[in-house]
């Protein structure tokens, strides 16, 4: 098979593999299905990824490397970070339910992010230099500081215990969530 055509193959494999672990998980997800939804078969899918755990990894792995950005995170600016948090799970649910699958069939404790690259340890130092500098309250760990801010950014993910917003509610709920999001985390955090 030419080069161009196993890269093909992969991808599709990739995009009906996210497909599929999002909506059913690791154990549920079925390698028949992602293989018929990449229009090839099981045993090439088996030749390019090894198994369905290795390829639930790299799905997870992937998403968060080509989703996850903390570039824009500011210490200073964290109820506007939390918005933004809030919008993306909005927008993009499929890391929302790949995090929660993950966490709840691969990482059950510590860094679910570790594997992909630690997208977060950046994020928490510079919580720690805005504590130094007075700009965040210094009296809650960093890490805790950020795992509470995209907790209260998720209250309304998909994974959320409450309530879920969608894409489609209307805008005014959104503004109305983003608001009294940003207060919350203005309130608790921001000196």
């Amino acid at each position: 098979m030419p080069p161009r055509d196993a890269d093909a193959t992969r991808a599709r494999i990739m995009a009906a593999a996210t497909a599929e672990f999002a909506e059913h998980g690791l154990a549920g997800g079925r390698v028949d299905r992602i293989a018929a939804a990449a229009r090839t078969n099981k045993a090439q899918l088996y030749h390019y990824f090894g198994n369905k755990e290795t390829l639930f990894d790299l799905v997870f792995d992937r998403y968060v490397q080509t989703h996850v950005t903390n570039g824009w995170f500011d210490p200073e600016r964290l109820p506007e970070y939390a918005a933004g948090v809030y919008d993306y799970y909005v927008q993009d649910p499929v890391l929302v339910r790949l995090a929660t699958w993950a966490r709840l069939e691969r990482t059950p404790t510590g860094d679910l992010y570790a594997r992909a690259g630690g997208v977060d340890v950046q994020v928490v130092a510079r919580i720690e230099m805005a504590q130094a500098q007075g700009v965040v309250v210094d009296t809650i760990n960093p890490l805790d500081v950020y795992s509470l801010v995209v907790g209260m950014a998720s209250s309304w993910a998909q994974s959320s215990l409450t309530f879920t917003a969608t894409a489609d509610d209307p805008e005014a709920e959104h503004a109305r969530r983003r608001t009294a999001l940003a207060d919350a985390v203005r309130a608790a955090f921001c000196r």
